[in-house]
């Protein structure tokens, strides 16, 4: 059997499923891109929100102000929740402090002290879980204010 070389030539011009190899070779990639994009956002999206209610819940932990039947921590850690309603953040994952001389001390501050929050959350990677240990980011938001001089 003997092909004549213009019939060789004419089947490599030939492009019947080509289309459909390129797009096989191309979609993995694509999604792979795709998603890790939509994880790094997500990641980003919680590290802005966990600042944020850092930033809101000291705000208000500088007031003195308590909500009714909370306590002062009960109140701020309240706060923080509200500020990122997205995050599930557990009670043993705040920590308070205030600075007394030049130690930071455990606890709530009183009036003209400098207090301190700060968060810890822990993010779930979707794409790359085999990058990070245990498939988890550890992210952590502080913020230091100074007490007002007098709570009401």
């Amino acid at each position: 059997m003997f092909i004549s070389r213009s019939s060789f030539v004419r089947r490599l011009r030939h492009t019947t499923g080509q289309s459909l190899v390129e797009a096989a070779l191309a979609l993995p990639m694509l999604l792979v891109v795709t998603f890790a994009i939509i994880d790094f956002a997500w990641f980003l999206s919680s590290h802005m929100a966990l600042q944020n209610g850092v930033s809101e819940a000291a705000r208000y932990g500088i007031t003195g102000n308590q909500m009714p039947g909370l306590t002062r921590t009960e109140s701020i850690k309240s706060v923080m929740r509200s500020a990122t309603p997205t995050l599930q953040i557990a009670d043993q994952d705040f920590a308070f402090s205030h600075l007394v001389g030049a130690n930071w001390v455990n606890g709530v501050g009183g009036p003209g002290e400098v207090e301190r929050l700060r968060v810890t959350y822990t993010h779930e990677v979707l794409v790359f879980k085999p990058l990070f240990p245990g498939g988890r980011v550890t992210m952590k938001a502080e913020s230091a204010m100074k007490n007002e001089a007098r709570f009401n």
